[in-house]
């Protein structure tokens, strides 16, 4: 028994170490990559206009993004006045992402004016030729009929609440709300912090009736909750949904890739006006 035991482990050895043969470094070609312009732009009544150019990068390029300095910007307004908007990029927004500050490469002078029905237009071009094109309308502001709570019937740190946002839908199809949930006090920044609760909807099976947009049982006694829900287009709505697609199918072998859906010509990215309405509400203990 002791022979055949060394025979086998012998043969064990010889299987293990022939197997450093069966490696193979392959080197796969990669295709040419051109990079394009990526736009994103949020216009907001009442907020300097802004937005941040890009240029795209390869599935394998750099991970923080790439701002070509090249670039100039022009917003046509509503009367067909040209508006230019700087090359002034807040760097800081992509390392203190605390802070909630958005990133913006481009920025105006002065806030923005604007009504529902009013119609916008972006040109963004640089030196190497690249050009995007973009048309939105802003929508008609959609208001907040009530906000609510109902706290569960727990004691100490397990009391919490759930929050409840109620609107009406108007009749026309397509419309598409952003509802975020922030929590804290609004006059010392709440707002420019990450929300507590950030979804996306549409009207496809509620158009024209009551929507009651509810959260799981997340909220404090004394939290102060402030609900904004923009109204948008059926653009923005696929735009966040294919982005949300893509991260999810990142580096998952299992997942089907995802493109960014573009509302943009010649280029990647999205063109819109959010139009907003906001709620306050106090959590009483």
């Amino acid at each position: 028994m002791p022979s055949l035991f060394k025979s086998i482990i012998a043969l064990l050895l010889l299987a293990l170490a022939g197997c450093g043969k069966l490696q193979n470094d392959i080197n796969v070609p990669l295709p040419t990559y051109s990079a394009e312009l990526v736009v994103e732009c949020y216009l907001e009544p009442g907020k300097v206009p802004n937005l941040a150019v890009t240029t795209s990068v390869p599935y394998l390029g750099a991970v923080l993004p790439q701002v070509p300095t090249d670039v100039t910007v022009t917003l046509t307004m509503p009367n067909g006045r040209l508006i230019a908007l700087d090359f002034k990029p807040n760097y800081n927004a992509l390392i203190d992402t605390a802070s909630g500050e958005k990133f913006h490469s481009h920025i105006g002078r002065d806030p923005l004016v604007a009504k529902a029905g009013d119609v916008f237009k972006i040109d963004v071009r640089d030196t190497k030729g690249r050009q995007i094109t973009g048309t939105t309308t802003m929508l008609a502001p959609i208001p907040i009929d009530s906000v609510e709570y109902k706290f569960n019937d727990k004691t100490g740190t397990n009391r919490k609440a759930y929050f409840l946002t109620n609107f009406r839908d108007p009749a026309s199809p397509d419309d598409c709300y952003r509802l975020q949930l922030h929590k804290g006090n609004p006059a010392k920044g709440a707002l420019l912090k990450s929300p507590e609760v950030d979804i996306s909807v549409q009207d496809r099976l509620l158009n024209g009736q009551p929507f009651v947009l509810g959260t799981s049982y997340r909220f404090f006694p004394g939290d102060t909750v402030t609900a904004t829900l923009y109204h948008t287009d059926i653009a923005y709505y696929r735009f966040r949904q294919s982005v949300r697609d893509a991260r999810g199918a990142n580096g998952n072998p299992f997942a089907q890739p995802s493109t960014i859906y573009s509302n943009v010509q010649g280029g990647v990215g999205i063109f819109t006006v959010l139009s907003g309405t906001r709620a306050t509400k106090v959590l009483e203990k």
